[in-house]
């Protein structure tokens, strides 16, 4: 067994459960992956040519790199705030893929180069660190990670901070000052600063979620269609009090799942980065038009369309991090050997899977199931109940349609092997209180009709 993750741990984690020092082990080694991440950048562009790195271009990263040095020694926790804020992650790797293709710097490499501008001046702003700065707008923002931004088109905004004070001197128009709160966030009553909304935190003691509409690698690269995801979503005045309304009761939804739901949430949860609406939803609000997803790249994060009720905003932060917990799992441990093909069939995707999608599919799944057979036994009112148990019956039959394709794998590893086993047993658990007669024939249903389609459309693909 390995010994990067002990046997109980393993288990725990199995379960779709994980406790604070179980979750904890995870938190420690992405923090520990960010930190080469972004020194591995900075050996990076002194690596690289003058083509891909100009000599002004690696001055100023070096002066960005002091900033964060300074900023770290004065208040280590503040810049680590920063640094493992999850939307560094996309950004971090893709910037280190531009500096090592060795191609001539373009404007996506140069406008990379400039984000680590923000990500000091940031750093130093919540470290309390006075600095003179610039900062480059990107789609007529000039972002401050984890703080908010400023609306700016016509060209660099002129930063200048002293005790707390933030003096923001945009291309056009006069320039205006953002008050550092003493817990570091920023406000002003100037209407071309946009904060970032912070929810409150999801248990008592812990720190708010930054609803982050405003960093530019919320969902950089693109191809969120493809996956079912609308785009980038601005999130106005009336937005954010829906937002925050449907957040206010996340917390008892969570907890009606199970304490170990709020401690997943309360250590992994770090930013929430709002989508638009699907592609092809209606106007109207409802579970069917909600979208969400993760990167493995950004850990923390979950990617999510405003939800219709707290209920599907709780069962979103079920289903997306257990996608965190095992993306991070397998990043200290592999729990399989399969190759990539997609050629499974998943009863919640109409293409053919890899296994490793597939893995994660019924992981997730699994962590609903549990999360709405709970949630129904402790459902006051009948409809709530018949919801619960609805949500319940479809991913439990989705589950059980897939296990036997994991657990007879050869390709499992010891850890794999461990995981899957107790993803059977919790599976079994589930039987020990069964969902209404007729919601379980409708979910039956469901999955078969799926397989049934599936096998049409892919053929001679093994379902």
């Amino acid at each position: 067994m390995s010994t990067a993750v002990p046997d109980h741990v393993l288990r725990e984690l199995g379960r779709t459960k994980g406790d604070t020092a179980s979750l904890g082990l995870l938190v420690r080694d992405q923090d520990t992956r960010r930190l080469v991440l972004l020194r591995a950048l900075l050996d990076a562009a002194s690596a690289a040519p003058a083509t891909v790195c100009p000599p002004a271009l690696l001055d100023r990263l070096r002066e960005d790199w002091a900033l964060l040095e300074a900023a770290e020694r004065a208040d280590r926790a503040a810049v680590r705030t920063v640094l493992f804020h999850p939307l560094a992650g996309p950004w971090a790797r893709r910037l280190l893929g531009g500096l090592t293709a060795r191609a001539a710097a373009g404007p996506d490499l140069r406008a990379d180069l400039a984000h680590l501008t923000a990500l000091a001046a940031a750093a130093a702003i919540r470290a309390g660190v006075a600095f003179e700065s610039r900062l480059a707008p990107r789609g007529g923002l000039a972002c401050l990670p984890t703080l908010g931004a400023v609306r700016a088109d016509a060209g660099p905004v002129g930063l200048s901070h002293r005790g707390d004070e933030l003096t923001l001197r945009p291309p056009a128009g006069p320039e205006f000052t953002v008050r550092c709160q003493p817990d570091r966030t920023l406000s002003s009553a100037d209407p071309r600063w946009l904060p970032v909304l912070m929810l409150r935190a999801v248990s008592p003691g812990g720190g708010p979620v930054p609803l982050d509409d405003a960093d530019p690698y919320g969902i950089d690269g693109g191809g969120l269609p493809r996956y079912g995801l609308g785009g980038a979503a601005r999130v106005g005045d009336h937005e954010r009090k829906e937002w925050a309304a449907s957040w206010s009761g996340v917390e008892p939804l969570l907890r009606d799942g199970g304490d170990h739901r709020l401690t997943e949430a309360a250590v992994l949860l770090r930013c929430v980065v709002p989508l638009g609406r699907p592609a092809g939803s209606g106007p109207t609000g409802g579970g069917g038009a909600h979208c969400s997803g993760t990167r493995r790249e950004a850990f923390g994060a979950v990617l999510s369309s405003k939800p219709a009720t707290a209920a599907y905003f709780a069962s979103t932060l079920v289903h997306e991090l257990q996608h965190t917990k095992l993306a991070a799992l397998t990043a200290l441990v592999p729990l399989h050997r399969e190759d990539p093909a997609e050629r499974y069939f998943a009863p919640w995707r109409p293409d053919p899977r890899p296994f490793d999608g597939l893995l994660q599919g019924a992981y997730s799944h699994l962590a609903l199931a549990d999360y709405w057979q709970r949630f129904a036994l402790q459902a006051r009112r009948v409809t709530h109940q018949d919801l619960a148990w609805a949500e319940h019956a479809r991913c439990r039959e989705q589950v059980g349609a897939v296990l036997p394709v994991l657990a007879g794998s050869a390709a499992l590893t010891p850890e794999g092997r461990t995981v899957v086993n107790e993803m059977i047993s919790v599976y079994h658990r589930l039987d020990d209180n069964p969902p209404p007669p007729g919601h379980l024939a409708r979910a039956q249903a469901y999955v078969s009709t799926a397989k049934v389609i599936w096998q049409q459309r892919n053929g001679s693909r093994r379902p």
